[in-house]
């Protein structure tokens, strides 16, 4: 048995989370099993299927820049007492130049994993910036989302190098196949029936531009009376979302579902997608509304690796009229996007049979791998 010991910042629902746990669904357990560094003591969504699957999970204190010294003793401490590990993946950016050192002493194959292309504004970006140059020169395998993650965290000549690889962020397409009987009794549940429903999924985060989002669907509201804007995910902008959602006079046309993991059901409810993020690395909720069949109104910051089909619409976040005016009129219908999304590198069985191999072939397992069903 090969244990993968991936580091996160926790098991909420987000983006990386996701991926983590879409691959470790399908991966062959029977070979290889991740186990969980994680920095928060939080019981959060993915903690007991985590276990539930054959995973560890252990809790390290987060980073924050004073406890440097505390850190690496933690990170000696567990790899001199789990001797166990032959590979650690990281998905943490922030302080990973401490610890994938240790790792290295230790005999561990290391990878880097880019999720993102922004690090957000202020004086605490410039230090995460610092501190993660040196990954690309101490990590054995450096991985990205996309290729833009790549050369936003690595630049351009190391993305040129072997030992640098694009996983996209895979998915269960067949989760999210449409289907009219879902979609009726999801839009029943959530009294939107004969309603035009504008969705996004996403957490409460300056980078996915809900403010933003909130004026162009003003401007649709201001057009088409039976619209409503569904907004699946939570964090902490929410307040300032329901201030302005208030502000705005929006309150009985907006409804907030919190963190679901009923998001396959809940985009058959949705007639267009809405996603104006200002950065991303690659969002898996732009290939899931595909999936689902969404015309996508997308912004043109977010990597075009997600393109996977004809239901995107790319616009710049200029102006929230425009993008009302492009979704109002689109011509783009509900469709099937799912052999697109399969053909571009995006269903999660095939994602897994690579990513083990991979792992097999720099830690070592025997035998053919197989994805679980």
């Amino acid at each position: 048995m090969l244990r993968i010991l991936h580091v996160l910042g926790g098991l909420s629902l987000g983006g990386a989370e996701t991926m983590v746990m879409n691959l470790y669904r399908k991966i062959d357990r029977t070979k290889i099993q991740f186990d969980f560094v994680i920095h928060t003591e939080e019981h959060q969504e993915y903690y007991d299927e985590v276990l539930s699957l054959g995973g560890k999970i252990y809790s390290f204190p987060p980073f924050n820049g004073k406890n440097v010294l505390k850190l690496k003793n933690i990170w000696n401490t567990f790899f001199e007492s789990h001797r166990e590990y032959k590979i650690l993946h990281s998905h943490v950016r922030s302080y990973a130049s401490l610890y994938i050192p240790i790792a290295k002493k230790y005999g561990l194959k290391t990878i880097i994993h880019s999720h993102s292309t922004s690090n957000g504004a202020g004086v605490a970006s410039i230090v995460k910036r610092l501190m993660q140059y040196p990954l690309r020169f101490q990590a054995d395998y450096l991985m990205a989302c996309s290729n833009e993650a790549g050369r936003w965290l690595y630049g351009e000549k190391a993305c040129l190098k072997p030992n640098y690889l694009f996983l996209p962020n895979a998915i269960d397409t067949e989760k999210y196949r449409y289907s009219k009987e879902t979609a009726g009794e999801y839009r029943k549940k959530l009294g939107i029936e004969n309603k035009f429903v504008i969705g996004h999924v996403g957490r409460f985060h300056e980078a996915k531009n809900h403010m933003f989002l909130l004026d162009v669907f003003a401007e649709v509201c201001a057009k088409r009376s039976d619209a409503m804007l569904l907004l699946v995910g939570d964090g902490n902008l929410r307040e300032k979302i329901e201030e302005k959602i208030r502000a705005l006079g929006l309150k009985n046309r907006v409804i907030l579902t919190g963190n679901r993991r009923d998001v396959p059901q809940l985009l058959q409810a949705m007639d267009v997608f809405a996603f104006p993020s200002l950065w991303e690395g690659l969002p898996m909720t732009v290939v899931e509304a595909q999936a689902a069949g969404l015309p996508c109104f997308v912004s043109d910051r977010v990597t075009k690796d997600v393109d996977t089909s004809e239901l995107i619409v790319r616009l710049p976040i200029d102006s929230p009229n425009e993008w009302a005016d492009a979704i109002l009129n689109s011509a783009l219908k509900r469709s099937d996007a799912i052999p697109n999304i399969k053909r571009a590198g995006f269903d999660v069985n095939d994602a897994a049979t690579h990513l083990a191999e991979f792992y097999c072939s720099i830690g070592g397992c025997d035998g053919k791998i197989y994805y679980e069903t």
